[in-house]
C-alpha cells in the first residue's frame, strides 16, 4: 500500500513540474491553492497539454492527417477508459484519482478532443461564432473540467433558501478568454503552420488581408484589427469575473490571480506596438510580484 501511495505522489509530482515548465503564469496561479486542489488541477492541465500535443508537438508535424486522427481516437478511448477507472500509466491514475475526489462529467474531456479534431482540417475561421466554438473546445472545456475542484462557497450553498449558483457559464468565459489571448499571442507562430485563427470577416471589416498576415506585415489597419481583438478578449475576462465571487474562499484568490495575470498578456501586446510577428509577448515577474498582494486583496472584497 506504501508502494502505491508513494507511487501516486511521484505521478503527481510529475505534474507539478510539467506544469511548472510549460505553464508558468498558471502554474503561480495553482501554488495559492491548498495542496490538495493544487495537485488535481495538475493532473487536469497535464492531461490538456497531452491532448493539445497530439496535435501540436514536433512528433505531431511528422504525421499524415490520418496517422493524427488515428491518434485522438485512441486518446479518446484512453479517456473513456480512464473514467471507468482502467488505468494503464502513472499519469492516467492521478487522473483517476483526481475524479474520485472532484466527481466531474467526462463531457469536456471528449469536447476537448473534438477541438483537437478541428485543427486536423480547420485552418481557417470565418467569423466569430466559429472560433467560439473552437475557444469553448479546446479551453472553455477546462473551466468545467476544474470548477468541482475549486467548489462553491458554502455560503451559498448551506441555507435551505440560498440560491444554488451556477459558475459554469463564468468558467467557461474565462476558458474562452485565455484562448482568445493565446491566439493574438501567437498569430506569428500559427501562420508558420498555416493557421489564421483571427476571424476572417475582422480582416476584411479591417482591410488587411491574409497575404500581408503571412508576411508579417504592421500597418495601421493591423493595429486596429489587434486592438479590436484585444476588446474582445477583455470582454470575455470581464464576463467571468462575474463567476468569482461564488467560489470557495480558498480559491478565489487563484483565480484572480490566474485571470489578471493572464489579462497582462494583452497589456503586453500593446507595449509591443501589436508586434507580435517578431515577439512573444508575456507577463514580467516584476509584474507577478506586484500583481499577486492586489489579488488578495481583490479575491476578500468582490
Amino acid at each position: 500500500m506504501k508502494n502505491s501511495i508513494s507511487q501516486l505522489d511521484q505521478a503527481y509530482e510529475k505534474c507539478r513540474k510539467e506544469t511548472q515548465q510549460w505553464a508558468k503564469t498558471f502554474y503561480l496561479g495553482t501554488l495559492l491553492l491548498p495542496i490538495q486542489k493544487r495537485k488535481a488541477i495538475w493532473a487536469i492541465y497535464v492531461w490538456c497539454r497531452r491532448t493539445d500535443e497530439i496535435m501540436d508537438s514536433i512528433e505531431a508535424s511528422t504525421k499524415s492527417q490520418n496517422e493524427l486522427a488515428d491518434d485522438l481516437d485512441a486518446w479518446e478511448e484512453n479517456t473513456k477508459n480512464v473514467f471507468k477507472g482502467d488505468i494503464k500509466s502513472d499519469l492516467d491514475a492521478v487522473l483517476v484519482n483526481t475524479i474520485e475526489q472532484y466527481p466531474q462529467s467526462i463531457q469536456p474531456y471528449l469536447d476537448m478532443i473534438e477541438g483537437q479534431r478541428m485543427d486536423l482540417n480547420k485552418f481557417r475561421y470565418s467569423d466569430f461564432d466559429e472560433l467560439k466554438l473552437y475557444c469553448y473546445r479546446v479551453a472553455g472545456t477546462v473551466g468545467l473540467m476544474t470548477q468541482n475542484v475549486m467548489g462553491i462557497d458554502r455560503a451559498y450553498t448551506s441555507a435551505p433558501w440560498s440560491a444554488k449558483p451556477d459558475p459554469s457559464e463564468a468558467a467557461i468565459a474565462l476558458g474562452i478568454a485565455n484562448q482568445l489571448t493565446n491566439i493574438l499571442r501567437d498569430v506569428g507562430e500559427d501562420r508558420q503552420r498555416g493557421r489564421i485563427y483571427l476571424p476572417q470577416a475582422d480582416l476584411e471589416k479591417f482591410n488587411y488581408s491574409e497575404e500581408e498576415l503571412l508576411k508579417g506585415s504592421i500597418n495601421n489597419q493591423w493595429k486596429a484589427l489587434m486592438n479590436f481583438q484585444l476588446t474582445r478578449a477583455r470582454d470575455w475576462f470581464q464576463k467571468s469575473e462575474e463567476g468569482i465571487k461564488w467560489l470557495s474562499s480558498d480559491a478565489r484568490w487563484p483565480v484572480w490571480t490566474s485571470l489578471r495575470l493572464y489579462r497582462g498578456i494583452l497589456d503586453s501586446i500593446e507595449r509591443l506596438d501589436y508586434d507580435v510577428f517578431n515577439n512573444r509577448a508575456f507577463v514580467k515577474n516584476s509584474v507577478k510580484a506586484f500583481e499577486i498582494p492586489i489579488c488578495f486583496l481583490i479575491s476578500r472584497i468582490k
